[in-house]
């Protein structure tokens, strides 16, 4: 078996990738993730999820390299890391009431043969109608400043949502794992085989 890499310094994906039970290494793409003009937010993370492995692949020329991109999307705009109290708050209080829908791009590049398989998987997060007063508490429990729309659904963040809608919970956290086993097959890793 090719040596698997997931490109990604993100312990969560990490950590979501060993549920599958196969040997890799972490390795992170050093990439400009700068939206290019008129770029939909599909096209970016796709693009992206493939950037990251093809820069991966410059140092792994022999490698399964498994790269993903992430963005929350609320009424058609971006929502990034909010990095800081005060813009999570700004997130969630524009998030309530509303769908973000997630949109991940994966990526599974075979840099031996430069073959690579992408596709964007959708993931959508209905929001209870929150007060100001849940939001604070919510942040002021679970500090996400560095999630993506400004919750952890792993964690407390589940407490914010009337719904969650999608093929695979594991694509909301960054690495869809279904389709991901899907992609390995076409590799032929069978992940319900010994490797």
């Amino acid at each position: 078996m090719q040596q698997l890499i997931l490109g990604s310094s993100s312990p969560f994906r990490a950590e979501l990738l060993s549920k599958l039970g196969l040997p890799f290494i972490t390795a992170s793409p050093d990439i400009d993730e700068s939206p290019l003009a008129g770029e939909t937010p599909e096209q970016l993370v796709l693009r992206l999820s493939e950037q990251k492995a093809r820069a991966i692949a410059v140092k792994y020329t022999n490698a399964l390299i498994i790269a993903s991109d992430q963005v929350a999307v609320l009424d058609g705009q971006i929502l990034g890391k909010p990095g800081d109290h005060v813009n999570a708050v700004k997130q969630l209080t524009a998030s309530s009431g509303k769908t973000v829908r997630f949109l991940t791009g994966l990526a599974l590049y075979n840099s031996q043969s430069q073959k690579m398989h992408s596709l964007v998987e959708l993931f959508e997060v209905c929001f209870n109608n929150l007060s100001l007063e849940q939001i604070e508490f919510y942040l002021h429990t679970e500090q996400p400043y560095q999630c993506a729309g400004s919750f952890k659904s792993e964690g407390f963040g589940i407490s914010l949502f009337s719904k969650l809608s999608g093929d695979d919970p594991n694509s909301l956290i960054g690495l869809p794992l279904i389709k991901l086993i899907q992609l390995l097959a076409a590799e032929d890793i069978d992940v319900l085989q010994p490797q």
